[in-house]
């Protein structure tokens, strides 16, 4: 199946798009998402923001995307998760792939 793709028995693709707050930056959270994505078969990309946090747009089927949530909580060791903001909505045409895209003052 392809990325990003979805079949009968998981519904329609969907988008996520969510901002996770705390110590994010400079812990390795940008690769560790990256990482989660492509495990799940999900597209789309992972950015670090100018203010701190660290930006996930994804889409691919609902229980995957549920469990990329779940992952975003944990964050990889290093992290302190303080706050993740999802928005779901139907999934767009766009990303083939998973990227990490540079941006924001932290890096990792």
């Amino acid at each position: 199946m392809e990325p990003g793709s979805t079949d009968a028995a998981t519904g329609s693709p969907e988008r996520l798009e969510a901002w996770i707050r705390g110590r994010v930056q400079g812990v390795g959270f940008r690769f560790f998402v990256a990482r989660a994505a492509a495990s799940l078969g999900l597209v789309g990309w992972v950015r670090n923001e100018p203010d701190g946090a660290v930006h996930v747009v994804a889409q691919g089927p609902t229980a995957s995307l549920d469990a990329l949530v779940d992952a975003l909580h944990e964050g990889p060791p290093g992290a302190d998760v303080a706050d993740v903001q999802a928005v779901r909505a139907p999934a767009v045409a766009g990303p083939t792939s998973f990227d990490i895209r540079s941006g924001g003052h932290g890096g990792d």
